[in-house]
């Protein structure tokens, strides 16, 4: 199957221009059409790889219009790209455009892209998961105009106690303290937000579930935020509980014996 007769769903990455994948950007370049969602991928990062295409702002479309316009590009031969925030499966709404498509008999395939998650533990220089800390890492969002199923309600999530990462939920940041502290979370529970990460103008707030909804209003943080939230950070101020196995002398793996002495 050639290129030119499917949509190519790809994943911009967080902000940064740099920070989308090799295969994405050369999707980008090589695309006649470029339907973007403008409100979250940086024009900037559009206009770098795909200068020559011809750039649709899916801001003020509706999925009708945005699968006419991708539909129309593929059936004329032409090379077709869907430019996502972020990575397209996390919150990207691609399902039902994917369902859509379908219906058309038109292929597709999907690029992961980095997730702002990762561009905020990056920007924090944070690992997520530590050992006898957290092993596990929870995306989730609060309930907003998109309904949350009732078992997956914020404070039911909060009763694991795992490193936390929420979107789509900063506008909500009181109720957000008010549904962890529900869970396993207490007061001095550390909390950072990062607003726009990876962006030359991001954000990095920090502090713990007592205080960060006042730092979050008295920052004007409304949108585009991430909120972070567990024992694992910790780490970059108190040290480490324990070490990872991974590079223990003593340690065997795959690919490596251990050293005895």
């Amino acid at each position: 199957m050639s290129h030119e007769n499917i949509v190519h769903f790809v994943g911009a990455g967080p902000g940064d221009v740099e920070l989308i994948t090799v295969k994405g950007a050369r999707l980008l370049g090589e695309a006649d059409v470029v339907v973007y969602a403008g409100s979250l991928v940086d024009r900037e990062l559009v206009l770098t790889y795909a200068p020559d295409a011809r750039v649709y702002d899916s801001a003020g479309m509706d999925l009708e219009q945005t699968t006419k316009v991708l539909a129309e590009a593929v059936l004329a031969g032409e090379l077709v790209v869907r430019l996502h925030t972020g990575d397209p499966s996390i919150y990207g709404a691609i399902q039902e455009q994917m369902e859509e498509l379908d219906k058309l008999g038109i292929s597709y395939e999907v690029v992961p892209g980095v997730t702002s998650a990762f561009a905020a533990a990056a920007t924090l220089k944070q690992e997520l998961t530590l050992p006898e800390v957290s092993q596990t890492v929870v995306i989730t969002r609060l309930a907003g105009r998109t309904p949350v199923p009732e078992r997956e309600q914020l404070g039911n999530i909060a009763q694991i106690g795992a490193t936390l990462v929420i979107y789509l939920s900063i506008s909500m940041i009181e109720k957000v303290v008010e549904e962890l502290l529900s869970g396993a979370y207490q007061e001095d529970t550390p909390v950072a937000v990062v607003a726009k990460a990876s962006w030359a103008d991001e954000q990095v707030l920090t502090g713990t579930l007592a205080d960060i909804a006042a730092k979050v209003r008295d920052a004007g943080i409304g949108k585009q935020a991430l909120i972070v939230v567990g024992d694992v950070l910790r780490a970059r101020s108190e040290g480490m509980k324990a070490k990872s196995l991974l590079y223990d002398k003593g340690f065997s793996h795959g690919c490596r014996e251990g050293i005895v002495t």
